[in-house]
């Protein structure tokens, strides 16, 4: 079985990972030159020092991505797509339930998948339509799915946020890939001059996993970032295939 698959556009993007925060940093990375490091924040300073207080790390780069590429347009649709969202947060809830310890509500608010995506439109006072997703290893690509339907809908661009973590220690046995601390966005629209494309196809297996392997954000956000004609990557059943200008 397959699809013919979506095509769009790309009017802005950005990027933020420890060690890896400016544009000229992200090429050397995507190049093999940098690789990100450390464990401190980003400044978040358009986002109101009480909310932003609220937020996590990972949190903390989604919205600093989606701030830089939004810039000043406002009622743009989002899209929050992370594959394990603030899992490090639900630990420590799991931690307190084990011990009896009462949960703070704040924590468990902040813990929901749609958490990062509600701070940044209460922030903004922004009432469009948000929607955040978890999709395994293919997550990134029914983001992409999502964006590309409401464009196909009549909205003139989406904003598409990615952002994961490794997972912690305790679910250490369950990690597929290498897992890195990372956020990207970008700001889709309808198809123009620069056109990136996503089909797949059905499989009956899927490739091996490997820590060594990317996660499947970064994969895609060095396949931009390289202007790479083409990427295929395998996962969740399906084949899937990037392309630049097809």
């Amino acid at each position: 079985m397959s699809n013919d698959g979506f095509r769009f556009s790309i009017a802005s993007a950005a990027a933020w990972a420890p060690g890896v925060e400016t544009q000229a940093d992200w090429l050397a990375w995507a190049n093999g030159d940098l690789t990100i490091s450390g464990d401190h924040d980003p400044p978040v300073k358009l986002m109101a020092p009480m909310l932003r207080r609220r937020a996590g790390s990972l949190g903390k780069m989604a919205l600093e991505v989606a701030y830089q590429c939004l810039g000043k347009e406002v009622e743009v649709p989002t899209v929050f797509c992370s594959r394990h969202g603030e899992v490090t947060r639900s630990v420590d809830l799991l931690m307190d339930l084990a011990k009896a310890v009462p949960l703070s509500p704040t924590s468990f608010g902040l813990s929901v998948h749609n958490a990062t995506a509600g701070l940044f439109s209460i922030a903004r006072s922004d009432h469009t339509n948000s929607i955040a997703l978890a999709a395994g290893q293919s997550g990134v690509e029914h983001a992409v799915i999502e964006a590309c339907g409401l464009i196909a809908d009549g909205e003139p661009r989406v904003l598409l946020v990615v952002y994961d973590c490794p997972l912690p220690e305790v679910y250490g046995a369950f990690q597929d890939c290498h897992e890195q601390p990372f956020a990207w966005a970008w700001l889709m629209h309808a198809p123009t001059d620069d056109v990136l494309s996503l089909s797949w196809s059905s499989l009956v297996t899927n490739d091996a996993s490997s820590d060594e392997r990317l996660s499947a954000g970064l994969e895609v956000w060095r396949f931009y970032l390289r202007k790479d004609s083409l990427l295929g990557r395998t996962c969740d059943g399906r084949q899937w295939h990037w392309s630049r200008n097809a």
